[in-house]
Order: C-alpha cells, then sequence, then structure tokens
C-alpha cells in the first residue's frame, strides 16, 4: 500500500516533469505537488488532482513554500534543508563529461568517472557538476537522502519538437514528416551527420529515476540508453518509418554539439541488473507518429 507521504516536483511543467507527475498519479500516490515557473498554459502536462503551483524557484521564499512539509522532494534542493526533506532527487546531464573524453565520433561510452578531472561543457555542465557536489554536501552534513541522475538524451511523445530547443529525434522526425506532408524531398542536417549520441526514451527515463531515488545507491550514475547511432543513422530509422528517401544537405557550420556522447551503463547494470532498454527504431516510431500527428492538426487549425 503506498504512503501518503507529499512529493514535490520541481520543474513539474516541463517533458520529464511532466512525465514524472503523471507517473506517480498512475502509481497511486495521492500528494503531489507540482512546480513550474511557467504559465500553466506552457506545462507540458497539467493534473487537476495535484496541487500545482506556478513558483520562481530562483526566489528563496517560493523554495520554501514549495519544500514546505514534502517528504521527497524531486530536482530542487534549494530549501530541502530547512523543510525536513528526507529524500531528493537531482536531475543531472552527460554534460558534466570531460570535453576532452567526447572529441571523438566512435569513442568508448561514457563511464561515471569520466567526469573528472573535471572539464565539462561550459556554463550548464559546470552548473550541473556543482550541483551534483552539493547534493553530495547535503547528504554527508544534513543527512538528506540525495540521489543523482546523469541523464542522457530524453525523447519522446508530448516532448518539445519544434523552436530549437528539441533534441535531435524530435528534429530529425519533425524534419521528415515535414517533407512527408510537404513533397519536399530535401533535408538539412547540422554538421556531417557523423557524430553519435545514444537516447532514452521517456518511459525508461521515468523508471529509472524512481527507481534510483527509491534506493540506497548514493553516487551519481548514468541513466541513458546504451544504443549509440550517428545522426545519419537516425536519419536512416526515420526514414524507414516515414516510408521515404530525402536528400540530405549538411549544413557544416550550423551547432553540431560534441562529436561522440553515449552512456555506459555497466555500473546500473551491475547496481540494479537494470537499464533503458527501449528500443530506439520502437520509440522513435512512437514519436514521429505523434509529432506527424502534431504538424497534421496545426494545419488544420490555420
Amino acid at each position: 500500500m503506498l504512503n501518503d507521504n507529499l512529493i514535490t516536483v520541481g520543474g513539474a511543467g516541463g517533458f520529464i516533469g511532466g512525465a514524472l507527475v503523471a507517473d506517480l498519479l498512475r502509481k497511486g500516490h495521492t500528494r503531489i505537488r507540482a512546480i513550474d515557473i511557467k504559465p500553466f498554459s506552457e506545462w507540458y502536462q497539467k493534473f487537476d488532482e495535484v496541487e500545482n503551483l506556478q513558483l520562481d524557484l530562483a526566489d528563496l521564499a517560493h523554495c520554501h513554500t514549495a519544500a514546505k512539509g514534502a517528504h521527497t522532494i524531486y530536482n530542487l534542493c534549494m530549501a530541502a534543508k530547512d523543510a525536513g526533506v528526507e529524500r531528493f532527487f537531482y536531475a543531472s546531464s552527460a554534460c558534466v563529461y570531460n570535453g576532452d573524453k567526447q572529441k571523438e565520433y566512435h569513442i568508448p561510452a561514457l563511464k561515471e568517472e569520466d567526469a573528472y578531472p573535471a572539464l565539462p561543457e561550459d556554463g550548464y555542465g559546470w552548473e550541473k557538476l556543482f550541483s551534483e557536489r552539493m547534493c553530495r554536501h547535503f547528504r554527508e552534513d544534513f543527512g538528506i537522502a540525495t540521489r543523482v541522475a546523469r541523464y542522457h538524451n530524453v525523447y519522446g511523445p508530448l516532448g518539445t519538437w519544434d523552436g530549437g530547443r528539441e533534441k535531435a529525434p524530435a528534429a530529425i522526425c519533425r524534419k521528415v514528416a515535414m517533407a512527408k506532408i510537404n513533397g519536399n524531398h530535401d533535408i538539412e542536417i547540422w554538421g556531417a551527420g557523423e557524430q553519435t549520441r545514444s537516447f532514452m526514451y521517456i518511459t525508461d527515463c521515468v523508471f529509472g529515476t524512481q527507481m534510483l531515488l527509491n534506493s540506497d545507491f548514493i553516487d551519481p550514475i548514468n541513466i541513458g540508453s546504451a544504443e549509440m547511432v550517428s545522426i545519419n543513422q537516425l536519419v536512416d530509422m526515420a526514414e524507414e518509418i516515414a516510408g521515404i528517401k530525402l536528400n540530405r544537405r549538411y549544413n557544416l557550420s550550423a551547432p553540431k554539439g560534441v562529436n561522440g556522447r553515449s552512456s555506459d551503463n555497466t555500473l546500473i547494470k551491475q547496481v540494479f541488473n537494470w537499464e533503458p532498454s527501449t528500443r530506439l527504431r520502437d520509440g522513435l516510431e512512437i514519436t514521429y507518429k505523434w509529432i506527424y500527428d502534431q504538424i497534421q492538426q496545426g494545419a488544420k487549425s490555420l
């Protein structure tokens, strides 16, 4: 029987946060506080049966409001100690890894120890790595059971698919779907298409997040798919799903990120006897069909 301890989800208006709230509800949790700075109209998913708050968590007073009475917090550490929170989950990123280990296209996958010596992605990567260290100190100094996951490229239906902030699977699905709908069989690919990545389907992300939070494992750990593909291979998959073949134009001046980044799952398999297992082909097909429908619905509303 599930208890009714209050769970606070920071960033609940986002893609992963919304999916996490949905899964907690499915599992029968009765007390959930969903927090995001975005207006409710911009939340990816919003559920009337939870406590929804629009708060700026850069404001300490808002952090205290978000944390008050919570037993477990996903993703926000600011006021957790003062509120007496027992468990805290921090969503870190593969961007924390040493950049020198990501210069080649087909490099060995990134292990947890590859974060040091520290040379993360400038800005965002340093922020994530510093926050990981803060989580360790909250655990050691204040007794909060902190857990840290390093996510690798989460994708799936309901995620961002347009506007420039979408992940590669969504961007490729959108471009292929537009070509299918419009009959223009050209596609622009950023970089040479040889960049390699691993992409994790949203349901694996949500499962792994809760598994880690409720465990006794205390160190940062990869939560990501070990299925590494190039961007060209990703386009191949999307073309096969759509039943179309496109003319590829490579924009070598466009942002392309690091050359190679994928998840080494040795540790998570040892600790949990589990790893994200949704095949990219399967997750991409679901995502493509959802994005195709969004484009069609948008066209009908014009």
